[in-house]
């Protein structure tokens, strides 16, 4: 093995499968908890370029996690050999993921309208899906400490984010703020939507069996998300996809005014 292949495997390190609120969740949740409430108290009135730099850095501290993550799903030694295969299910590209894309947008735009929208989406729909993920890990936890590390880092930074960034705005919670966030959402699930046609028929003209679910609104994939895993097989995928935004519209819009 090279010197790249030596340093990941001894990145595989396993832990027993952690479960829900289990000792390694609950140390998790207990971290989270007490950064969202610094960062609260202490930064609530920062000034932009304070809060843009906090932005910032958790961008790269997320990305960073993030490209390890990939690398290692990437990455497995069978006792023998190195082998490199991409686990396209893993691509980084879910609600979940959306801060890494966002978050850019709200640290280098000028102040306004555009800004505002990114702002409103990560207090309302991607704080809603790193909620859901971190306080119900279910099925995301693994045996690989790695892996379960940046899994909780990851969502329980887009809960501080989310949560900050409400706070700091928290004078500027109006009704348009709420709705700008729609379009962002929207613009982030027609992506979503095309990448899982488009890589779907790419993966069958070259005979690649595959999962590939961003959103997990595929049309080829079920989606396994609570509530939704159960809806989508029995009700036609048109009237699955308005539930869907439905719902997450609904949830987001809770957490917006229940924050006002």
């Amino acid at each position: 093995m090279s010197f790249l292949e030596k340093f990941l495997h001894s990145l595989e390190g396993e832990m027993t499968r952690p479960g829900n609120y289990g000792w390694f969740h609950l140390v998790s949740v207990f971290a989270i908890i007490t950064l969202t409430v610094f960062l609260c108290l202490k930064f609530r009135d920062a000034d932009e370029k304070v809060v843009r730099r906090i932005l910032f850095i958790a961008w790269i501290v997320m990305m960073f996690a993030e490209t390890l993550k990939q690398v290692l799903f990437t990455f497995e030694y069978d006792g023998v050999s190195a082998v490199w295969d991409y686990q396209w299910y893993a691509f980084p590209y879910q609600l979940c993921g959306t801060p890494l894309v966002v978050l850019p947008f709200i640290v280098f735009l000028k102040e306004g309208k555009v800004r505002d929208a990114f702002m409103a989406f990560m207090s309302t729909f991607s704080l809603f899906g790193g909620l859901a993920t971190f306080f119900y890990p279910n099925d995301v936890f693994v045996r690989e400490i790695a892996i379960n590390i940046q899994t909780m880092l990851h969502h329980g930074l887009q809960i501080v984010l989310g949560v900050f960034i409400a706070v700091h705005n928290r004078r500027r919670l109006t009704h348009k703020y709420y709705l700008s966030s729609i379009p962002v959402f929207a613009g982030l699930l027609g992506l979503a939507m095309a990448m899982n046609i488009g890589v779907y028929h790419i993966f069958v003209a070259k005979g690649i069996d595959e999962t590939f679910n961003m959103f997990y609104v595929s049309p080829y994939f079920d989606c396994t998300l609570p509530v939704l895993s159960s809806i989508y097989p029995k009700v036609p995928y048109a009237i699955f996809i308005v539930l869907y935004i439905f719902g997450f519209v609904l949830i987001s819009a809770i957490l917006h005014y229940g924050t006002k």
